[in-house]
């Protein structure tokens, strides 16, 4: 892997990605590992597994390594517990994941397909609670870990405030500030003389940056109480399919995830108490007071 390779695996959603995304790039770590998840929204019927990262939320089929999700906690609205419709467990009790990226809304439904096990809510749900509840402690916070940030609260008291794990390897002293906004982007750029001080600086950056590339910090910390059993798990495994897939299908591996993707028509209309008017019917599972958290 590229030292130079975006990091994307938060911020996005992407499905039947390559097998070389579903791996965990440096610093990501594996949280928990559940076998027996139904994707029931997109692979209604079809037996997979459900990984939890320090950066999303991946699900495979374990029939077809091919058929599989990307969920970057970045993208996530609202996470809850309702009743769905599996083709393998009927009605039972789901996790329901909002999800909005790039403009678009995508909702993702996963069932436990163990009975009476409880893994399946309490991991993940303890992993959001930690990046989405306890927001600025676990995930805003821990931005400037990931994200390129202007004008922020480096400095207190004359002093650089360091985040956890960072070190100061080096001061340079008599630096020009020469960045500025370019074409929509951000360029940055630095004067330091004499030269010879300058190629030295360069050295000393690009080497700290290799290493730090091959073993990121992230600041995203979370210590399960009982570890995965599976830990290579998220290394999934290369399977010969013995169907062919229609690439020309690809593009839109996606629909299925739209939020009320499947409406082919209005719903009946109801009069509403709560809004004194009528409205089109909710979904079985939905409130008026769900809907307007999730707008909020």
């Amino acid at each position: 892997m590229s030292v130079l390779d975006a990091l994307w695996e938060d911020r996005d959603v992407r499905f039947d990605a390559p097998l070389k995304q579903m791996k965990t790039r440096p610093g990501e770590v594996l949280i928990d590992c559940l076998d027996s998840i139904e994707d029931t929204k997109g692979n209604n019927g079809e037996r997979g597994r459900l990984l939890v990262t320090n950066l999303r939320i991946l699900w495979h089929s374990l029939a077809f390594s091919r058929v599989n999700l990307s969920i970057g906690y970045n993208c996530i609205l609202t996470i809850t517990t309702r009743t769905a419709n599996s083709k393998l467990r009927g009605q039972t009790e789901a996790l329901y994941i909002l999800t909005k990226c790039n403009s678009t809304r995508f909702e993702f439904i996963f069932t436990n397909l163990i009975p009476g096990s409880p893994r399946l809510f309490t991991s993940v749900i303890a992993v959001h609670s930690l990046l989405f509840v306890l927001f600025y402690r676990a995930y805003e916070t821990s931005k400037m870990y990931r994200d390129f940030k202007l004008r922020s609260a480096l400095i207190q008291n004359k002093e650089l405030r360091l985040l956890p794990q960072e070190h100061v390897y080096d001061k340079i002293n008599g630096v020009w500030n020469l960045s500025s906004d370019q074409s929509g982007g951000y360029v940055l750029g630095f004067k330091i003389d004499p030269v010879e001080k300058l190629q030295a600086s360069v050295k000393e950056i690009n080497s700290l940056h290799k290493v730090y590339s091959a073993s990121p910090i992230f600041g995203v910390d979370y210590e399960m109480e009982e570890k995965p059993q599976a830990l290579e798990a998220l290394t999934v495994e290369q399977i010969q399919d013995d169907v062919e897939i229609d690439s020309d299908d690809h593009p839109d591996a996606f629909v299925a995830y739209f939020a009320d993707g499947n409406k082919q028509q209005d719903r009946e209309p109801v009069f509403s108490e709560e809004l004194g008017l009528a409205i089109e019917k909710l979904k079985d599972g939905f409130t008026l007071q769900g809907l307007w958290e999730v707008m909020s």
